[in-house]
């Protein structure tokens, strides 16, 4: 692993790695229609994700926003609007559940902007979501990405007792950034809401994303993943923060393919069940392979409890 400090020429111009090639094919176009027909938002647009064009065009998955488009928190990483949210549209679940329908999904994510002006940090609306889709589309697994909803429990409840087949949650960044990085967020309350998740429906695999460039040091990296696994946390990726605009925070280090992938083994070496690490990795990039391999593990789980009972 290399040095974490920036060097002048890695503030002036992105890496090659980091090149993106676009897709705009008819997949892509027909997703992107489908969505403003339904007006809904996805955060694949709206946090100006590098894979869109490869997850939209090639693999035809998306990630939902709930909540609607607007922010009440202003993280200095987020390209995501903030302000004062409108009112909650109660109709937009079925709307989401209709989509995940015509376009087929095997595996979805729904997000959401964090809502701090609700008492239930929009937990119901992320709980009724989960079950419209259930309706319509049972074979359909469902990934969740709340926010921390206050950190209060009965929130994160409404959420884990819909039972969805991820719980996902960002940390984000190392303990000491978070202040600087996350609005209102707190490191420790991030850990308490995945410890609960997983207490609440231990059998559900929790997640959570760490992004690298913003000044943190090798050992910090360590320590976040040492948090992540002693609170339960099954699944990990890895990514690349890249500046959305110049009013966000600036990257202080690009790391290589290479460095990924060694932290991508030492992640796996500390037990998480799954580990996605590389530039381009976003919390819900190849998320449907996530939750295969979180099901093989739970089977293989299973299987060596039944063995030890005979």
């Amino acid at each position: 692993m290399t040095s974490c400090k920036p060097t002048k020429s890695e503030h002036q111009r992105k890496p090659d790695w980091l090149k993106i090639k676009l897709n705009t094919n008819e997949d892509y176009k027909g997703l992107k229609k489908l969505m403003r027909d339904n007006n809904l938002h996805t955060v694949c647009e709206e946090a100006k994700c590098p894979n869109i064009h490869e997850c939209w065009g090639s693999r035809r998955t998306a990630t939902f926003m709930i909540l609607g488009a607007v922010c009440t928190r202003a993280c200095r990483f987020c390209a995501v609007k903030t302000g004062l949210p409108n009112e909650l549209d109660l109709a937009e679940p079925e709307r989401v559940a209709d989509s995940v329908v015509i376009m087929n999904l095997k595996h979805v994510v729904v997000t959401a902007v964090a809502r701090d002006d609700l008492k239930d940090g929009g937990s119901e609306v992320f709980a009724e979501t989960i079950r419209a889709i259930r309706r319509k589309n049972p074979f359909t697994t469902i990934e969740v990405l709340p926010s921390d909803m206050g950190g209060i429990e009965q929130n994160i409840r409404n959420i884990m007792d819909a039972k969805p087949d991820i719980l996902n949650h960002n940390i984000e960044t190392v303990r000491r950034l978070t202040p600087r990085v996350r609005a209102r967020a707190k490191y420790d309350r991030s850990l308490e809401l995945l410890r609960r998740a997983k207490e609440m429906q231990p059998s559900i695999p929790t997640k959570s994303s760490l992004m690298l460039g913003l000044g943190e040091t090798y050992e910090e990296i360590l320590e976040v993943m040492d948090d992540l696994r002693a609170n339960n946390v099954d699944i990990m990726t890895i990514g690349q923060y890249l500046q959305p605009t110049k009013k966000h925070l600036p990257v202080l280090k690009y790391y290589s393919p290479a460095e990924f992938g060694e932290l991508r083994k030492i992640a796996m070496s500390k037990g998480f069940s799954h580990c996605e690490a590389g530039p381009l990795v976003r919390s819900s990039y190849h998320a449907d392979e996530q939750v295969n391999a979180a099901a093989k593990q739970r089977q293989a789980q299973g299987e060596e409890l039944l063995a030890t009972k005979e």
